[in-house]
């Protein structure tokens, strides 16, 4: 125990012990300068507004930043961007991230996707406009024809021509709806005629 005692205080014991001290604090600063270098630290770049961009273009920005990119369809279409353009990003614009980082893109489609027209013939004007309001249409405006059911639906036209329940329409198209006045005079009419007789 006392040799051993005396070899830790010993001078070949302290200079082995420095080697091995100077040994580990040059690894440990290769190993920090190759952290550095491999993963880019302190090296970042400012994600770009793609915003509006057609695909084709933010492909080209995007290799020009040095970062990846994954497109995501839209399923909702924006009018307030050209179609097949960039509606959206994730990481947003103006955030720092590392370089081959991928952004997250959604498109916009190219235009509203159909829906189908549901049954209102004979339905009120009230639960006609709820039952295509259900579906993402509206309803431009109201005409009416002389018939005995006052404010019931009898016709449902699209872009002046008649359309049917099923019938498929782009979302949000403006619909009309042509609907009974209450005229009973028609009907008076037949009826004194055939009194008459």
């Amino acid at each position: 125990m006392r040799n051993f005692i005396n070899f830790l205080r010993s001078k070949t014991f302290l200079i082995q012990l420095g080697l091995a001290l100077l040994v580990l604090a040059l690894l440990v600063l290769v190993m920090m300068q190759w952290l550095k270098s491999t993963t880019n630290h302190g090296e970042f770049v400012e994600v770009p507004d793609f915003s509006k961009m057609s695909v084709q273009d933010m492909r080209d920005a995007v290799e020009r930043s040095n970062l990846r990119y994954e497109v995501i369809d839209s399923a909702n279409y924006d009018p307030d961007y050209p179609r097949f353009s960039i509606i959206a990003q994730n990481p947003p614009p103006g955030n720092k991230v590392k370089e081959n980082r991928k952004i997250y893109f959604t498109v916009n489609p190219s235009g509203y996707k159909k829906v189908t027209v549901p049954e209102i013939i004979q339905n009120s004007i009230r639960n006609a406009t709820s039952k295509l309001r259900a579906v993402g249409l509206d309803v431009e405006r109201i005409t009416y024809i002389d018939e005995i059911g006052e404010d019931m639906v009898y016709y449902v036209k699209y872009k002046g021509k008649n359309i049917n329940a099923g019938e498929k329409l782009p979302k949000t198209s403006k619909i009309e709806l042509v609907c009974g006045n209450g005229d009973r005079t028609e009907r008076s009419k037949i009826k004194a005629d055939s009194d008459s007789e």
